[in-house]
Order: structure tokens, then C-alpha cells, then sequence
């Protein structure tokens, strides 16, 4: 990594940290930048999770709601194309469109990793994949996704 993506990680945890609430609750950290690439972390926490219903299992722990990861695809799939702006923080983002696809519970760590598919001069692409560790230390990918974004240029 440079020190250009350096820069825009750290200012990117900072605004999340500082002027951000919802994200700042949810725990997420920033925690890779690369050009058209990125990936936020989201830790395990037991007030992200569903109600155990009626005759869960107590040998486990609950798993994490689905709109977590919505989310995180929605989050990391418009900051991901700011790594392709020319101005990435004077250029606004706004979502169009969000498709997410549930593969299977959430019931640990959450990383989810974009990449950009497309930045043209009004709308840009994005691809989506959130892993999630298992009990016994597995990761998997439990849900993807895709977004289109409206591009806001100066």
C-alpha cells in the first residue's frame, strides 16, 4: 500500500469514528485501502445479533442480523470507488441500487471486501463479498453483493 491510500484509510476511520454514529456503534474499522479495492471490519458483538428464539440452540452463540451485512455491502461498495476519484472527498456518492445475497448465518467477525467493476462520469459499480469467522475459526463468505451508486462530480 502508499502512502496515498494510507492517507485515505486514516481519514475514512476518522470520519466514521468522529461523524458517523451508526457506523461508529456497529464497530467498523477501515481495514484496507487499495486502488479500486477496499475492505471495513465489523467485530462480533452480541447487540448485533437476532433473538435466540423459543427453543434455540444455547449451546451457540446468536448470529448476527442480516443488516449488518446489507450495511456493509452498501458502505464499502460506494467508499470503494472514491479510490478511483481524482477529488475522492469533494466528490459525492449516493446509493441507486443494492442487491444482497444471504449465504449462510453470520456467526463471527464480519470482513467485507470491495472492488470496483465500473466508474463512469454519473454511476459506478461495485462487487461485494462478507466473510464471516466460524466457531471453530473458519472463515466464510455468508453473504454478496452488488451496488450502484450515483457519482456527484464538482
Amino acid at each position: 500500500m502508499n502512502d496515498e491510500y494510507d492517507a485515505m484509510r486514516d481519514a475514512l476511520q476518522a470520519h466514521i469514528d468522529e461523524s458517523h454514529e451508526f457506523l461508529s456503534w456497529l464497530g467498523m474499522t477501515v481495514e484496507h485501502v487499495d486502488d479500486g479495492t477496499m475492505t471495513l471490519c465489523i467485530p462480533y458483538d452480541e447487540k448485533l445479533t437476532n433473538t435466540r428464539p423459543n427453543g434455540g440452540r444455547a449451546d451457540r452463540r446468536p448470529d448476527i442480523h442480516g443488516g449488518v451485512a446489507a450495511t456493509m455491502v452498501d458502505t464499502v461498495g460506494g467508499l470503494v470507488l472514491r479510490t478511483k476519484f481524482d477529488r475522492p472527498v469533494q466528490t459525492g456518492v449516493a446509493t441507486i441500487s443494492l442487491n444482497v445475497n444471504y449465504l449462510r448465518p453470520a456467526t463471527g467477525d464480519l470482513s467485507a471486501r470491495a472492488d470496483v467493476i465500473r466508474v463512469g462520469s454519473t454511476v459506478g459499480v461495485s462487487e461485494i463479498s462478507v466473510e464471516s469467522t466460524t466457531p471453530d475459526g473458519e472463515t466464510r463468505e455468508v453473504a454478496s453483493g452488488q451496488g450502484s451508486y450515483r457519482i456527484f462530480r464538482e
